[in-house]
């Protein structure tokens, strides 16, 4: 634009252009936007996040020290708000499945030859915009890679079975409904249950059944070891393969604190089931719905820092990530006070006999942690 001081011409409102654009995307990686993989070869140690405000998704790999390095960043062109990886039986690479603001699902994979995900699949089921009742807040995947539940905040959640065609092409169902009108979702997880029906877990709660400020000062004052006045569920969704149908095998009512779910490995790993992060403790649950064995739920405390009023305060697990080898697995659940905690169980073939908390360290507080199958955690 020239200076009219200069004598030249001054610029007309027709000259004015505006050129915009990002040198540099944010790096800090979105709440719970980290997922571990096998994303670009079979053995590669690689990290898929989202980053630039759940607008940016990354391929991180470290290097020979440890160190991450961005292997590549693509612009979603929107907002992703969840990301989980599967692979298929018998596959030796992992895709991606993203939950976004654009109402679609979304699958992608990594191509070695562009040097980027591309787009493998994108079903649409319901209008764009972050929606309380549209799919896309809550996403996980069945550990054989059998199906997949994309949840929203509220009411809606939907299953999708996936396969693989005879060229050895991913292919996707259409969606089977979850529905349950009123009820809102906290927290959702996919059980290892081998090759038995799939199993999805929700942490749901209905508004209808709101506790009064009476209730809520009685609760406070129960002791621990008393039934809560509820009114947050444990929900099994047990998606039968043979006839194609989805439906509410079990639930329970569980503590009223309770915000996060942590799938149990199960099969030749462990005993499969759900952990239930609460404030100041956690719960196992089996994914056998039996009501004469599983009734009551394992509990556990967390170690508290010592002149901490657990009266006064509450600690609520914010990240988490699981570690699995052959014959061994543990948890490490990060509290939203940075203390990181060492969950292990002692179980005997399918049944579990204690919960063992112990404290690990302390970090800052993150917005995911994943642990590498190197033993690095990021």
């Amino acid at each position: 634009m020239a200076s009219a001081a200069s004598g030249a011409p001054s610029a007309t409102k027709a000259d004015l252009l505006l050129s915009h654009q990002t040198l540099q995307w944010s790096s800090a990686v979105a709440f719970g936007g980290a997922v571990f993989g096998n994303f670009s070869a079979p053995r590669a140690q690689e990290v898929a996040a989202i980053r630039g405000g759940g607008q940016i998704l990354a391929l991180l790999r470290p290097n020979e020290g440890g160190k991450m390095e961005t292997v590549a960043e693509e612009h979603a062109f929107g907002v992703i708000r969840c990301l989980a990886a599967f692979r298929l039986v018998g596959g030796t690479r992992d895709y991606l499945v993203l939950g976004s603001d654009s109402g679609r699902l979304t699958i992608v994979q990594w191509s070695t030859a562009l040097g980027r995900f591309v787009k493998v699949h994108e079903e649409t089921f319901g209008k764009s915009g972050v929606r309380r009742t549209v799919p896309g807040q809550y996403v996980c995947v069945d550990p054989k890679g059998r199906a997949v539940m994309l949840g929203a905040v509220e009411k809606a959640k939907l299953v999708y079975v996936l396969n693989r065609d005879q060229a050895a092409n991913l292919t996707i169902s259409s969606p089977l409904e979850a529905h349950k009108s009123g009820m809102v979702t906290f927290a959702t997880a996919a059980l290892d249950v081998s090759f038995d029906n799939p199993i999805f877990a929700a942490l749901e709660a209905d508004p209808s059944e709101a506790l009064t400020p009476e209730e809520e000062e009685a609760q406070r004052r129960a002791p621990a070891t008393a039934p809560p006045l509820v009114h947050k569920y444990l929900t099994f969704y047990e998606l039968d393969l043979g006839l194609n149908h989805v439906t509410r095998s079990y639930t329970h009512p569980v503590d009223p604190h309770a915000n996060l779910l942590i799938p149990v490995p199960g099969g030749e790993h462990g005993p499969g089931g759900v952990l239930i992060c609460a404030e100041n403790a956690v719960y196992y649950k089996s994914s056998d719905n039996s009501d004469d064995t599983h009734r009551a739920y394992l509990r556990a405390p967390f170690p508290r820092r010592f002149g901490f009023d657990s009266n006064e305060k509450g600690a609520l697990i914010t990240a988490y990530t699981s570690h699995v080898q052959k014959g061994l697995f543990f948890f490490l659940l990060q509290t939203e006070y940075g203390d990181l905690l060492k969950v292990s169980l002692v179980y005997e073939e399918d049944t579990v006999h204690d919960v063992q908390v112990k404290y690990f360290d302390t970090l800052p507080v993150a917005s995911a942690l994943v642990v590498l199958k190197s033993g690095f955690l990021f």
